[in-house]
């Protein structure tokens, strides 16, 4: 994949013959003022590489494909395109079990969790939380929010699973040095399908236990190695004020680092009746609008979610992700992350046969779209 590497020297060389006139690259600051170095370099190369690319990301990628599970070096998406995902996520919110939710070994998990960061991709972790008030699964939509707050009836059992949480990020190391996670917990909190959703906590809820959660983690337990990543639901921020409806639970510009969106609803989804470049419209509007937050607010940006179940469109990656992104000067996204693959019914990247394979492989190869091969350094300055 030369055409990235050739593109970025171009772009060092055109940048260096700017420096007289131009001031240099602003650094943000992360939330964490005690953030490893790794991490701090990791939180501004987010920010500087979604303007004008994107890395693409795959949940639960080397555990699993379809028709395979944990086997060495093997990737649905590596086998199409020669490389895996620049971004892999995860999911811990079954911590406890030993396993996650989709029954990958924790153990295995830190294992490639390590890999990853060694190879130079990047790891997200996201958080389906068993119902801390009844133990039922996430769905479970007896409200719980209030219970593990401070004072709640769940609290000590919230915190076990804080320790637990942070014991699992603080063995993710190679040598000394902790692997920097992008960390996503209660996402897609503005709709009804997660306990800790709308309708089922009060915002002033949910923005204590956000709160509590990084302080706990940051200042008790001690890790400087997270990126905090907010991420609403799309299809839940309603038509008349987008920024309003995006903002619905943001716990301040002191406890977030990343700015992301989850989005299945404006990428192609029989269900939404919208036509198609209606569609593509608010997709583009909502990716305006987290961009120009997060530029305001020094943040990075993501597509933390998305995806087409199945694939039922051969060029979807181009007309629903790449070609949206594209016709606005105004989107600037650090990465999109399309979900599992679990079966031939349900997975959101390709595998080798899939009637999406050339489309995809089309995707990958424009210059603006980055794997993990095509990564070097975005763990330095």
């Amino acid at each position: 994949m030369e055409k990235h590497t050739l593109k970025i020297f171009a772009s060092v060389l055109i940048l260096a013959s700017m420096l007289a006139v131009m001031p240099a690259w602003a650094q943000y600051d992360l939330l964490d003022h005690k953030a490893t170095k790794e991490t701090k370099n990791l939180f501004n190369n987010l920010i500087k590489i979604a303007d004008g690319q994107i890395m693409f990301g795959h949940q639960d990628d080397m555990a699993y494909g379809v028709g395979w599970e944990k086997i060495e070096g093997k990737s649905d998406v590596k086998d199409i395109v020669g490389s895996f995902p620049a971004v892999h996520g995860w999911d811990l919110g079954r911590i406890k079990t030993g396993k996650s939710l989709d029954g990958i070994s924790i153990d295995d998990m830190r294992e490639w969790m390590k890999s990853i960061y060694t190879r130079g991709g990047i790891n997200t972790i996201s958080l389906h939380w068993d119902n801390f008030a009844t133990g039922g699964n996430s769905w479970d939509l007896t409200p719980a929010v209030k219970h593990i707050l401070p004072g709640g009836s769940a609290h000590e059992r919230y915190v076990q699973q804080l320790d637990e949480l942070a014991d699992f990020i603080q063995s993710v190391k190679v040598g000394k040095t902790m692997v920097p996670m992008i960390f996503r917990p209660f996402h897609e909190h503005n709709g009804d399908w997660f306990w800790w959703g709308k309708g089922l906590c009060t915002e002033e809820e949910y923005i204590a236990i956000w709160k509590f959660t990084v302080d706990y983690l940051r200042d008790e337990k001690k890790l400087h190695n997270l990126i905090y990543a907010f991420s609403p639901d799309a299809s839940r921020m309603g038509t008349t004020n987008l920024e309003a409806g995006y903002l619905y639970g943001y716990p301040g510009d002191d406890y977030v680092d990343m700015l992301g969106i989850d989005d299945y609803w404006n990428v192609g989804r029989d269900a939404n009746k919208l036509s198609l470049d209606e569609q593509k419209a608010v997709f583009v509007e909502i990716l305006e609008l987290v961009t120009r937050l997060a530029d305001d607010k020094g943040k990075a940006t993501a597509i933390t979610e998305t995806g087409l179940e199945s694939i039922t469109n051969p060029d979807w990656f181009d007309a629903h992700i790449l070609s949206p992104i594209k016709s606005s000067d105004k989107i600037k996204m650090s990465y999109v992350l399309v979900w599992r693959n679990a079966n031939e019914k349900h997975h959101y990247a390709p595998y080798p046969g899939h009637a999406s394979v050339d489309g995809f492989k089309k995707f990958c190869a424009d210059d603006a779209v980055l794997m993990e091969d095509d990564l070097n350094g975005m763990y330095r300055k």
